[in-house]
């Protein structure tokens, strides 16, 4: 299930109201948890995107991600591709495009299934062919895309994309690339046409912010 070849899909579902119990009368109840996470700013040529890295829910995921990072590995790539299938809903995509001055060796691969992480709206997520085959691109969704995440039900490549994060800041940058013009021609040899941008937004840094 390549990022190529998968269509995108609108599912607006509301996420169903979590079950309560109540604490017994007079005890406090017990806080989860907040799952240790780092947060990278990706300084670009149209603004600051803050995304949230889930260190514990994708572990793998999210270290391979912080290597790209604090080597300064995708200092100077960009934003490339995007998916635009209007009414505010598609897909950016961008980092190191296989340049092999940049991409790390290719990590295993983590499924939705197994992090507990979904394609909601502004989830950042691993771009890959076959499954661990991921290296040094990702994409971020604009609105909420459940059939990139892994369905162990269905047969096939059923695996999904490996979310790894979330924007935090700068969705409004995001929006702003989805809609930039794409080449008509540029990606035919990749099955990519119409998707490419004309103009690939620069992402000029991308550092840990705490």
């Amino acid at each position: 299930m390549s990022l190529k070849h998968l269509a995108l899909f609108a599912l607006a579902l509301a996420a169903p109201a979590m079950a309560q119990t109540d604490a017994p009368q007079g005890v406090p109840a017990a806080e989860t948890p907040r799952p240790v996470t780092v947060k990278v700013t990706l300084t670009t040529s149209q603004g600051a995107i803050v995304v949230e890295v889930e260190k514990e829910r994708a572990p793998i995921t999210a270290a391979n991600f912080l290597r790209y990072v604090d080597q300064k590995r995708l200092d100077g790539v960009t934003f490339y591709r995007v998916i635009n299938q209007g009414g505010d809903f598609g897909l950016v995509q961008g980092g190191v495009s296989n340049d092999p001055k940049r991409v790390l060796k290719a990590i295993a691969h983590e499924p939705t299934s197994k992090t507990g992480l979904s394609h909601v709206d502004g989830a950042i997520s691993m771009a890959r062919g076959a499954p661990g085959s991921a290296s040094g691109d990702f994409f971020i969704t604009v609105g909420r895309i459940e059939s990139f995440d892994a369905h162990p039900e269905n047969p096939g490549d059923n695996l999904g994309y490996a979310v790894f994060g979330r924007v935090v800041e700068g969705m409004d940058v995001i929006r702003k690339i989805l809609i930039e013009p794409t080449s008509p021609t540029a990606g035919a040899a990749a099955g990519m046409q119409g998707q490419m941008l004309v103009t690939p937004v620069k992402i000029l840094t991308a550092r840990r912010a705490n």
